[in-house]
């Protein structure tokens, strides 16, 4: 079987899902990688075939997306053609991790095609939002990479298509403890603007992770690090507690290793708004912003003695990734099935054209 898995590369989290599910994907087949976007902050370590720069999503200081820079990332023609040239008709079973070229380039050649993240979770009414609902954030969660079929992943399974988490094999080989630190990484705030409201909690140490960071160094109560997997991921483990946006990932990640979370949603991403109302019933704390109470709250929720509870000790992987397939095999042969009933004429206009061309 040949598998194209198309990953979105705005932001992290997509990258670490997709280094840990591309070995057991290649169990079921060949697996080629189609990376969308360019705005990650970590390394990719994919065998890329295919690459775009599809459409990314920029910060500006303060917490809210900087559209300027968005629109003039945007480039409509390049796009087209990325969408005609990726060889989709090549693929037995196509995973698309929210990125817009493969979902268009399926979309228009009529192939079936499986949206797998966790975005996907939010085609299910039953998967968690805020009270006040953006309809706007609503239409991109569904439409921003349509699919066949939405295979989700999520903190609870809120529908049957819905799986736990994929979690680093390093957290989860872990042994957690509790060294008397926070970690904080938030992706739309600078580490100065951090440190400004965190250094007079001198009762208290940070270890604050940032892009703007170069190498180690120690401020006072502060320890700055740049961004590195292995590094958060060791501060994390060993934390009192982490603060973070309101991303899927990181927070999954806390959750396993029980780990109490404080989240600040991005300005403008629905879907992190949706995550954080989602941790709530985990018992996360949810500010909308850092503003001259930062510190009173930090102090006070993490002083707060509260036994936090491990979640996702009974998943592996490996046991989602073979629930994944199992899904997504069958969803295949019903479609083909279904296909092979259609009237002949009905077919013709159907099948997608073959192209020899690559991104």
């Amino acid at each position: 079987m040949k598998i194209l898995y198309a990953v979105q590369a705005t932001g992290n989290g997509h990258i670490s899902r997709a280094s840990e599910i591309l070995p057991l994907l290649q169990k079921y087949g060949e697996v080629d990688i189609m990376l969308s976007g360019n705005n990650a902050h970590l390394p990719v370590n994919l065998p890329i075939k295919y690459k775009s720069k599809g459409l990314s999503l920029f910060y500006q200081s303060g917490g809210g997306l900087n559209y300027f820079r968005m629109l003039k990332q945007l480039n409509p023609v390049r796009i087209w053609n990325d969408i005609k040239q990726l060889p989709i008709e090549k693929y037995d079973l196509i995973f698309n991790d929210f990125d817009l070229i493969t979902a268009m380039a399926c979309k228009i050649k009529g192939k079936f095609s499986i949206q797998f993240g966790h975005q996907a979770s939010f085609n299910y009414p039953e998967t968690p939002r805020p009270t006040s609902q953006s309809a706007i954030g609503e239409w991109v969660l569904k439409n921003f990479a349509p699919a066949k079929l939405n295979i989700g992943l999520h903190f609870k399974p809120y529908h049957p298509n819905i799986l736990p988490p994929i979690i680093k094999e390093h957290i989860l080989q872990a042994q957690p403890s509790n060294q008397g630190h926070i970690t904080i990484y938030l992706a739309q705030y600078s580490h100065e603007e951090i440190y400004t409201q965190v250094k007079s909690l001198t009762h208290l140490k940070f270890h604050i992770f940032s892009s703007g960071i170069k190498e180690k160094k120690l401020v006072h109560n502060c320890q700055f690090f740049p961004l590195g997997k292995e590094c958060f991921s060791h501060s994390m483990i060993h934390a009192k507690g982490i603060i973070t946006g309101g991303g899927f990932e990181t927070p999954a990640e806390a959750l396993y290793l029980g780990k109490k979370i404080m989240v600040i949603p991005i300005k403008g991403q629905y879907e992190q708004k949706c995550n954080a109302e989602a941790l709530r019933e985990f018992g996360a704390e949810v500010i909308s912003e850092i503003d001259i109470h930062f510190g009173a709250t930090i102090d006070r929720f993490f002083h707060e003695i509260k036994e936090t509870q491990r979640y996702f000790q009974d998943s592996t992987n490996e046991g989602i990734v073979d629930q994944l397939m199992k899904i997504a095999i069958k969803a295949l042969h019903n479609y083909k099935r279904q296909e092979t009933s259609l009237p002949a004429e009905t077919e013709a206009f159907a099948a997608p054209a073959a192209s020899s061309l690559e991104i």
